[in-house]
């Protein structure tokens, strides 16, 4: 009987070319100071207590008008453990001029302060952002102007306030995925400075942050997305000075008509926001926090007219 044939040789498996890291191209990192911005979303909505109308009207493609009305108590200082708070209503104006190189933002309200934002690209990379407070109260009125420079793999930003403030902030892409950067500031009326380092690590289903500052802050943020409507978040906040400690865990989960957003956190608060579309225009708002160490419960209602 014949022998069976032996098997064909078989090409050797051609290697893979090796996939390096272009670090001469690598992208721009987000600013210093968004680097948290995906925790910051599930983790600290915009809470709020009572009733609450907001209103927006556009005059033309750049140019719209708001107005706002908030009823609601207010917390007012003191020494008791127990929160004390006084019933409140204001009202507030706002002009927006709105432009691909150009924001305008001011706002009026009626117990007397008037705030003013703008942000204007001054050339392709470098963009100017300002913002102002005025108030009848003494010593509570403010100005800040920052310069934000873009460039290809890396940001930097310089602040300067009233009260001989200012402060300065880079951050450079190391890895396609890694950033790091750090920030130095000094106050001049009140002879304080600090000095901070960061890092973020971001894939296309995870953010991890941490941050470390002379001022004894230590931080740490982590956001999952579980897929592309749910995102869950936590953080880790330790400052060594004053020996305080916050961990919180949260969520937000986008559904085709609403955006329901919550957390809870290590000093007994539970917070919840939620924001649903009932018609093109209108959307309807629900905002609850309860903190139960404090026994505080707050509770609030809105309405968004207008885009």
């Amino acid at each position: 009987m014949a022998g069976l044939a032996p098997p064909l040789p078989t090409a050797p498996d051609t290697p893979k070319e090796d996939e390096r890291t272009d670090y001469l191209n690598l992208p721009c990192p987000i600013p210093y100071d968004e680097i948290c911005r995906e925790a910051y979303m599930s983790l600290k909505p915009e809470l709020f207590e009572g009733m609450r109308i907001d209103f927006t009207k556009g005059l033309n493609q750049k140019f719209s008008l708001s107005h706002s009305v908030t009823m609601g108590p207010m917390e007012i200082p003191s020494q008791s453990p127990e929160t004390i708070k006084i019933p409140t209503a204001q009202y507030e104006f706002g002009a927006n001029f709105l432009d691909p190189k150009l924001m305008l933002v001011g706002r009026v309200l009626t117990d007397g302060r008037v705030t003013a934002r703008l942000k204007c690209d001054l050339t392709e990379n470098l963009s100017l952002k300002a913002n102002s407070q005025l108030t009848e109260e003494p010593h509570m009125s403010h100005g800040m102007a920052s310069f934000d420079y873009k460039g290809r793999d890396f940001r930097s930003q310089f602040q300067l306030g009233n009260g001989a403030l200012f402060g300065a902030n880079y951050i450079q892409s190391v890895t396609p995925n890694l950033s790091m950067g750090g920030e130095v500031f000094w106050a001049g009326q009140h002879r304080k400075s600090g000095i901070g380092y960061a890092a973020r690590y971001n894939t296309d289903k995870m953010v991890a942050t941490g941050q470390v500052a002379s001022t004894g802050v230590v931080a740490m943020s982590y956001v999952q997305k579980v897929n592309d409507k749910v995102s869950l978040a936590s953080d880790f906040m330790y400052n060594y000075l004053s020996r305080d400690v916050t961990a919180s865990m949260g969520y937000d989960y986008i559904l085709r008509q609403c955006r329901l957003r919550g957390k809870i956190d290590s000093n007994g608060v539970v917070a919840a926001y939620l924001e649903e579309r009932l018609n093109m225009g209108l959307n309807f708002i629900l905002s609850a926090e309860i903190d139960h160490r404090k026994k505080d419960y707050k509770f609030g209602f809105g309405l968004t007219v207008g885009e």
